[in-house]
């Protein structure tokens, strides 16, 4: 026999009036204070969203309510706009870029794969945060797509830096494309594409891909100016990216990737975009190695960004210019790279290390392109905290873990 509950009585009825540091509802900024009355119709009934506002004005109009302090955040989830779920089962370590390659990325790989993918899907269903994943291994497409708990994109990703080979590697790229998408649901995870790098994938494929990805309505994502060596290869066709290759996999040059010579101001973002990628408005991610010229055609392209700042920060590649990207109207968003770089894959901790990265930015800033910033990226509706709406729990940023 089971212990009856504890009979709710009438003051059980009374609105609750959770206050925070910030609330972000969906709608507009961030506000600072912020708070929200969640209140019980009946004993039958859940919980819904009453009014939000600044705490004073709430306690006005309701007090009758109970105060609860919720901490720092009050918010809907956020989103992780970029990750590599497949290298879960990686441990985390900080090292400079090109010793991070031979000796995380690459000593590990026999622990990448479906396993640790499945592991991080787990994760970021138990945290109900949307996903933005490069996926590399059909396998990954194929056991993620049909799950019911996670919303977001997949991103196939290609790679082949040799343009003899653009035609072959497409055309066996769009054939798995297409066997994706019929593992999609409504609802459900999306099938993008990725074409791996701006330096990885030869000129005629990325213009295939991105061209193809166009007409189909398909999101794409591209890793773009990570690392300060990307300049120097676009510049002068040398330096470390060019040094630390495959040469088994690459042409003799650089200047044949790319399908021309290099140029002393010639950037990624310059080049995506006088290959005309840029029109196709690709999501370009990391973005940390830019110049002036880069940020404003960016902006004019309508291209969003994401940034990885723990990432980035671990691997030495820079700081992303945060307020510029903002200031020119580009929609940033975050993403926590791998577990192997990134250390977590909960977007929160990114969002928190960002606070210390950007101490000169309005926390309300990193607040909403965690969120809203998140989700237009993966093409989802923008989640809200709204009057007549059910509350849930997980708003509460401190109590959802």
């Amino acid at each position: 026999m089971t212990d009856p509950q504890p009979a709710q009585t009438s003051a059980d009825l009374f609105p609750i009036l959770y206050t925070a540091g910030t609330l972000f509802t969906g709608l507009g900024g961030a506000q600072s204070p912020g708070g929200v009355i969640v209140s019980r119709g009946s004993l039958a009934s859940k919980p819904a969203v009453a009014a939000t506002g600044h705490p004073d004005l709430l306690r006005q109009n309701y007090p009758q309510a109970r105060e609860v302090d919720a901490g720092d955040i009050i918010s809907p989830l956020p989103a992780n706009a970029h990750t590599h779920l497949d290298m879960s089962a990686y441990r985390f370590q900080a090292l400079p870029y090109f010793r991070w390659i031979p000796e995380v990325a690459v000593a590990q790989q026999a622990q990448r794969g479906l396993a640790g993918a499945l592991a991080g899907a787990e994760t970021l269903a138990r945290l109900g945060q949307p996903v933005g994943d490069i996926v590399w291994d059909p396998a990954v497409m194929e056991a993620l797509l049909p799950r019911e708990d996670l919303s977001g994109v997949l991103y196939f990703e290609v790679l082949g830096p040799r343009p003899e080979q653009a035609q072959e590697r497409f055309a066996r790229f769009r054939e798995q494309i297409e066997g994706f998408r019929r593992l999609e649901r409504p609802g459900g995870l999306r099938v993008g594409v990725s074409p791996h790098a701006t330096y990885t994938v030869s000129a005629p494929l990325l213009q295939l891909v991105t061209e193809y990805a166009a007409g189909e309505g398909l999101p794409v994502q591209i890793h773009t100016a990570e690392h300060p060596g990307e300049l120097e290869l676009y510049a002068t066709g040398a330096g470390p990216i060019w040094e630390h290759r495959l040469p088994a996999l690459y042409p003799a040059t650089f200047a044949e990737v790319m399908g021309r010579p290099p140029e002393p101001d010639l950037t990624p973002v310059r080049y995506l975009d006088e290959l005309g990628v840029l029109r196709h408005r690709p999501t370009l991610v990391h973005m940390v190695n830019v110049t002036a010229e880069d940020i404003r055609r960016v902006a004019e392209a309508g291209c969003a960004v994401v940034s990885c700042p723990r990432s980035n920060a671990n691997l030495e590649c820079g700081r992303f210019p945060l307020a510029e990207f903002l200031a020119a109207g580009v929609e940033v968003a975050l993403g926590t790279d791998s577990v192997a770089s990134g250390e977590t894959l909960d977007i929160r901790d990114e969002l928190a290390f960002a606070r210390e990265r950007y101490p000169e930015m309005d926390p309300r800033v990193l607040l909403r392109a965690a969120v809203k910033g998140g989700a237009r990226v993966l093409g989802l509706p923008v989640p809200q905290i709204r009057r007549g709406e059910p509350w849930r729990d997980e708003y509460l940023w401190s109590r959802s873990d």
